[in-house]
């Protein structure tokens, strides 16, 4: 199982990866930046990549509506670039409230339009002339959806590799299926190893029957909160204003991923109070509201042998890169814990 950390999106960027030259001394294998309604992660990960000089560079995930399909391939293409080699583009399709309120465009189309940028992606990267009629994406545009002047063109510059590693965040049951059947890794969020196959096995064992033999392995890429120690059950609170946003009032009612999710997972009675008490205004009532089962089991935090038994867990229900969150004070403290993660996982 490999491992990595995922920085925050808001705030304090510079001092967090003054935290990963750091972590990457001691041996993490991946870096994720997420991209929400905040500064983009591309120019985040540039910075990375002069930085650092091993880790994996990941996007925790770049919206697909925000960019062409075939900017988004020239983007990952310059980040391998000038990581040599280091970059994995990681797609999603964010939600109606961020697409539609913060870049104005239709969300339309998830599934469809996923498959069809990751198809122009690949394209791309091996150099092809763009010559794509899909239904969402036509390239060149047709004449009688523009001036009839675009020309079949392809990427100037030679890729660094032509098949840049692309993973997908997903949670419905179509868009899991699809993730397994085109995508090289599968970013779930809140992930509840003993009942992830309840909720997603069947979708990927669908995607799986499909999947091109070539891709390999799907590369499963799970967040969870850090803190090994006898003295960190307090930090289990400090996880639960995260989870009450998500599942509270990242969407609408009846349009909100995460509650879904939180439901799925059994918790339908709890995610209704926590999305009705957070949409009201009332949030420190909704961070309340949050079960200790639901951020126990989406966590890693405890004394050594609770962590070492969860991340059997996690092993169990098929991870394969776990990036956490350290619920440190201090950076010694979030290092010490990256630290004893790896001596468990080497155990």
């Amino acid at each position: 199982m490999r491992i990595g950390v995922q920085l925050a999106y808001a705030g304090g960027f510079k001092e967090a990866v003054e935290q990963v030259v750091a972590l990457e001394r001691v041996g993490i294998d991946v870096v994720s930046v997420a991209e929400a309604y905040s500064f983009d992660a591309i120019s985040q990960l540039g910075y990375l990549a002069a930085k650092t000089s091993r880790v994996e560079l990941l996007t925790g995930v770049l919206p697909i509506y925000t960019r062409t399909p075939a900017l988004l391939a020239m983007t990952a293409a310059g980040l391998d670039y000038v990581s040599d080699g280091r970059f994995a583009l990681g797609l999603g399709t964010s939600g109606p409230q961020v697409v539609e309120g913060f870049h104005g465009v239709p969300f339309d189309a998830p599934l469809g339009r996923t498959r069809e940028v990751v198809e122009i992606c690949r394209a791309v990267w091996r150099r092809e002339r763009l010559n794509y009629h899909g239904k969402h994406y036509q390239l060149p545009l047709p004449a009688d959806r523009g001036t009839g002047l675009g020309k079949s063109l392809q990427l100037i510059n030679h890729p660094v590799r032509e098949r840049i590693p692309i993973s997908i965040a997903a949670l419905g049951p179509k868009n899991v299926e699809l993730t397994a059947e085109i995508a090289d890794g599968w970013q779930p969020v809140f992930f509840y190893p003993e009942r992830s196959n309840d909720v997603w096995g069947e979708s990927l064992k669908a995607g799986a029957a499909k999947r091109d033999p070539a891709l390999g392995p799907l590369d499963v890429i799970v967040g969870a909160s850090l803190a090994i120690g006898d003295d960190v059950e307090d930090r289990l609170a400090w996880v639960k204003p995260q989870l009450a946003l998500y599942i509270g009032g990242m969407g609408a009612k009846g349009r909100n991923f995460y509650h879904n999710l939180a439901t799925r997972y059994g918790f339908g009675d709890v995610a209704d109070r926590i999305q009705e008490l957070y949409l009201s205004g009332r949030k420190t009532e909704a961070i309340d509201a949050v079960p200790d089962e639901l951020v126990r089991n989406t966590s890693l935090v405890g004394p050594r042998g609770l962590v070492a038994q969860r991340l059997a867990a996690y092993a169990e229900a098929g991870v394969t890169t776990l990036l956490v969150g350290p619920l440190a004070t201090r950076p010694d403290e979030a290092l010490r814990y990256v630290e004893e993660l790896r001596a468990l996982l080497a155990s």
